[in-house]
């Protein structure tokens, strides 16, 4: 079999590499616009549940990914100076060049072809038997076969940035701070014993009123670090070609078109605030894996793929969507004491309720009990 992969994210790096694993013939080929040792962002996180499935499908990758883990249970939220924390939740953080320098080396040694600083701009039927698309939110081959996929993609009203920082949030922590320009929301997590992960958000009105649209990259990590300086500690903010995005939103009506399939962020995007894009991506990979092995046929398999893995994965577009909206109108809860926005915050998607919460962290919830009872 011959496998052609556009894109060489978390996506296409473990699909190729279960693949050579299970198929050791076939002739499989990572394509990627960037080179080895390019990445954006800083860390990614991982729930849990996520990790027990990719120990049972590679556990020499999954060893060395365990490896590179730093991991917590506790969610914190820091509001009006006040930290409440609430234990139960199981996440690890790793940095994303780590994770993919794993993914990378593991594709090699089974034999798995790396292009890098490659890009491939047309779909071609001769030259591969499957050819899976994983190139990206900004996919361009998605873009170029959009009359077959059918995409919709919305670009959301709140403004972000993707920073790293030397300070440890030991929990995954969301914290919010207003002044006189609007409302921040910053998204934390350690993913090495020295480096978080700090994603900042705030809303349209907020990023023009403080000029952060007319100020350049150093003066504007600069401003984030003065808004956040008391949760930072003196330590400065990490940029990594760090620019003000809007969060794109992506979902496909269709995700196959003949013998080509579409992966990861090119075929579906979940806000960040669930943190579930390389889960979903991974999971894919699994997904596209499994029915490959038990159908020859590759379009009926590409068919059963999308008709198996399509309603998991807009279940969880769909929580991601009630998260994603409620931090676009943080003015709404933004006034609430500590306790109150802590229980919305964990219950924001509607995954987590307060039964689950009860279980999760018995403290918290007789807390949380007790300022209802008197609230």
């Amino acid at each position: 079999m011959r496998i052609t992969i556009i894109g060489g994210g978390p996506a296409g790096l473990y699909f190729s590499i279960l693949m050579k694993k299970r198929f050791p013939s076939s002739d499989i080929t990572v394509t990627e616009r960037n080179g080895r040792n390019d990445t954006f962002g800083w860390g990614v996180v991982f729930s849990g549940k996520t990790m027990d499935g990719l120990k049972e499908y590679d556990e020499p990758s999954y060893d060395r990914i365990l490896n590179s883990f730093v991991t917590w249970d506790n969610v914190d939220v820091i509001h009006q100076d006040e930290k409440i924390s609430i234990y139960g939740n199981p996440f690890s953080g790793i940095s994303r060049l780590v994770m993919l320098n794993i993914l990378q080396d593991r594709a090699e040694e089974l034999g798995v072809r790396l292009v890098f600083h490659s890009e491939i701009n047309e779909l071609s039927s001769k030259d591969a038997d499957l050819i899976v698309i994983c190139d990206g939110a900004n996919s361009m081959i998605r873009k170029k076969y959009a009359e077959h996929f059918k995409p919709n993609v919305s670009s959301r009203s709140n403004k972000y940035i993707w920073y790293g920082t030397n300070k440890i949030f030991n929990g995954l922590t969301l914290t919010f701070r207003r002044n006189a320009h609007g409302i921040f929301a910053a998204h934390s997590y350690k993913f090495n014993p020295t480096t978080s992960t700090f994603v900042v958000e705030c809303d349209e009105n907020t990023w023009r009123n403080a000029r952060l649209d007319k100020m350049d990259e150093p003066a504007s990590r600069e401003y984030i670090e003065n808004v956040f300086a008391k949760d930072l500690d003196g330590n400065p903010l990490l940029s990594n070609r760090s620019t003000w995005l809007n969060f794109l939103l992506v979902k496909n009506e269709h995700w196959v078109y003949e013998n080509a399939v579409l992966l990861g962020d090119a075929c579906h995007t979940a806000h960040f605030s669930i943190g579930s894009g390389t889960k979903l991506a991974l999971e894919d990979s699994i997904a596209l894996f499994e029915v490959l092995c038990n159908e020859e046929d590759i379009k009926k398999a590409l068919a059963q793929y999308e008709k198996q893995r399509k309603p998991v994965v807009e279940e969880y577009q769909e929580a991601a969507q009630k998260s994603l909206l409620l931090f676009e109108n943080l003015k709404d809860i933004i006034d609430l004491p500590p306790m109150e926005l802590a229980y919305r915050m964990m219950t924001r998607s509607a995954r987590v309720t307060y039964d689950k919460i009860k279980k999760r962290d018995p403290e918290f919830g007789k807390r949380y009990d007790a300022f209802k009872a008197t609230s």
